[in-house]
């Protein structure tokens, strides 16, 4: 147990020790690259504003993410109940996907002001697509021979897509969750470069002022966010297919 958290750690280390032996003897300009230690005093004492802009951003991704689950997964189901149907309303979920958000992000600043409404919805943008698409192919990938199974002892479509179809598409929807929670982050910050507050607003007013340490700093805790929601959807994964499905045995 302890090398699953010693190994992805050590390269880490060694890549922290070597860039500040660098910085400290000029090699790198402190800057354009800040030592670590100056990343971890900024941390520790200089930057409490930093704190509370990773706060705002937790709030708006954990909303932005939450959205995106529900309203993916009610979108997947409703495209699964017919092909038709997905073939006309599939494309614009593809579309959401493919339209660079930080194109569209000073519209979503004139239709919903700045601040939070805005930012989520900057970060539902970029995260329901992968919710869609695999709650979709989980949807699809139900047996045969288990649907006319229950066609044989006549469920009517409710028992089938709640006792069947959503439990086959479980592993499927959790792979979704994954890639979707590190996107929520991503889309609230850029949501935030264009709306203000959190950690975007941090990174863009630190720029300005050529503080590159607090940019890493900020860069480092969106990482840990980032980090802490894929380690929760992996938490839940294990918790609910461990006893049945072989992904996670």
């Amino acid at each position: 147990m302890k090398s699953k958290f010693i190994y992805p750690i050590l390269p880490l280390i060694i890549i922290s020790l070597a860039l500040e032996i660098l910085v400290k003897t000029n090699f790198f300009p402190s800057y354009l690259v800040p030592a670590p230690s100056q990343v971890f005093k900024v941390l520790s004492f200089e930057n409490l504003s930093l704190w509370k802009a990773l706060g705002q951003t937790s709030l708006a991704s954990i909303l932005g993410f939450t959205i995106s689950l529900v309203l993916g997964v009610l979108f997947a189901i409703l495209l699964s109940t017919s092909k038709l149907i997905e073939k006309v309303f599939y494309p614009y979920a593809v579309f959401f996907q493919t339209v660079p958000i930080i194109a569209i992000a000073p519209l979503l600043v004139i239709w919903l002001g700045y601040g939070l409404p805005t930012i989520v919805a900057s970060s539902i943008i970029v995260s329901i697509f992968p919710v869609i698409a695999n709650t979709l192919t989980g949807l699809r990938s139900t047996e045969k021979p288990l649907l006319d199974l229950f066609r044989l002892y006549s469920a009517n479509p409710k028992d089938t897509l709640l006792k069947l179809k959503l439990p086959f598409a479980l592993p499927s929807v959790l792979v979704g969750a994954r890639i979707s929670s590190g996107l929520a982050v991503i889309g609230a910050i850029v949501g935030e470069f264009i709306a203000g507050g959190g950690i975007g607003e941090v990174v863009n007013v630190s720029r300005t002022q050529q503080r590159v340490d607090i940019v890493f700093a900020a860069v480092f805790l969106a990482a840990l966010l980032g980090l802490a929601f894929f380690l929760l959807i992996d938490f839940i994964s294990k918790a609910t297919l461990k006893a049945w499905h072989a992904s996670e045995r």
